[in-house]
């Protein structure tokens, strides 16, 4: 696919060689090192250990980071590959992977200085978890209405509060964090900082027993009179708030890629099925019905990943992405559910145990509609780009 003449905009479906080569290298990573813990790490509710090291060592934790420091310096687009097709085999291994690569990276890549790169980001490419943490109890949809609060001391800062629903909490080793200097101020009093987890003061709370997305943790954040250097503040004080949405649409990206692998690799599971599956002395898959559901099911995953492709590509070329980030997110999140509920249904009984992997796939579904921003809040978001 070409674009049109004197057009800005890149090719949205075509994969260059090299990103199909990746693809192809990640699917094989996925199948080889992620489909053979996926069951023991659901009933543990943790990701294994050593998995977590192969992400390192196969590089997929440092996709976007500048070479100099360790990682890819690769895309958007190439983390939205590595995040779809481990989310074909499971979309908690994957989570981790898109949490490093797009809220971690990018508060870093717009706001660190030199010097803090270089004592970051190597850790993070190398064999450090990394973590974003914006929610509280009291700023789900409202994300700005921080309770958390920076007071400034002799060479640093004091933070105190709780975060909520921090994923990577469990396994991370720093925290890019936010909390308000001057609660009077509004969102103009937040501040970006990064916590190590070794910070006296500083503790891993309540770790979630959730529907889905199992192995993956959600945690809790205690910050007790935790003290932050100077050198640790990311960005200008008072700024916070800018390198949080700029993460968050990237972000939603990131999560546009975990829904239509998740809604994948149910569909290809349940194509499977159909095939091998007979009834009335034939197999399912020879039935008009069902020919038709799974025709319908596959034209709108295909219509969503090109909507998330579309936002990586657009992010990839330095346009502003709040609006096709947020369209992307939610067009394929409802397509994730309404995919592998059909997927399950295909299934019959069968779908509805835990012997088949199609019950997990809609389990996991479930969260593309809510974290990092609802679909109500991406409604408006896309209201308030074509209203304005």
């Amino acid at each position: 696919m070409s674009n049109a003449p004197g057009s800005a905009r890149p090719a949205l479906t075509m994969l260059s060689d090299d990103e199909r080569a990746f693809r192809d290298a990640v699917a094989e990573f996925a199948r080889g090192e992620v489909a053979p813990r996926v069951q023991q790490m659901e009933r543990d509710a943790k990701l294994d250990p050593a998995l977590i090291k192969a992400y390192f060592e196969m590089g997929l934790m440092g996709i976007q980071a500048p070479e100099a420091h360790g990682g890819a310096g690769g895309t958007v687009m190439l983390v939205t590959i590595a995040v779809e097709e481990i989310s074909k085999v499971d979309a908690a291994s994957a989570i981790m992977v898109d949490v490093q690569n797009t809220l971690v990276a990018n508060p870093l890549l717009a706001a660190a200085t030199p010097e803090q790169l270089a004592r970051w980001m190597p850790r993070l490419c190398r064999d450090t978890v990394g973590a974003y943490a914006l929610s509280e109890a009291s700023s789900g949809s409202d994300a700005f209405a921080l309770r958390t609060r920076a007071v400034k001391t002799d060479g640093g800062w004091r933070l105190t509060g709780r975060k909520l629903w921090i994923t990577n909490g469990a396994e991370a080793g720093l925290y890019v964090l936010f909390a308000t200097v001057d609660p009077a101020r509004g969102y103009k009093g937040i501040t970006a900082f990064v916590v190590e987890r070794s910070a006296p003061g500083f503790s891993v709370g309540k770790k979630e027993d959730k529907l889905g997305i199992r192995a993956s943790s959600t945690t809790e954040l205690i910050l007790e009179d935790v003290f932050v250097p100077d050198a640790d503040v990311l960005g200008p004080v008072g700024q916070g708030y800018r390198f949080a949405i700029q993460a968050l649409n990237e972000g939603r990206v990131g999560i546009g890629a975990q829904m239509i692998g998740i809604a994948q690799g149910a569909l290809d599971a349940a194509v499977a099925y159909l095939k091998e599956r007979q009834q009335f002395g034939r197999p399912l898959a020879e039935f008009q019905g069902i020919q038709f559901q799974v025709a319908q099911a596959a034209t709108e995953l295909e219509a969503a990943r090109l909507m998330v492709y579309n936002a990586a590509r657009l992010k990839d070329a330095g346009e502003d992405i709040a609006q096709a980030g947020a369209m992307a997110k939610l067009l394929s999140s409802q397509v994730c559910e309404r995919v592998t509920s059909l997927c399950v249904e295909l299934f019959g009984g069968y779908g509805y145990t835990k012997d088949y992997p199609v019950e997990k796939f809609y389990r996991d579904a479930k969260i593309g509609t809510i974290y990092e921003g609802t679909s109500n809040m991406q409604l408006s978001t896309i209201a308030k780009g074509i209203l304005k």
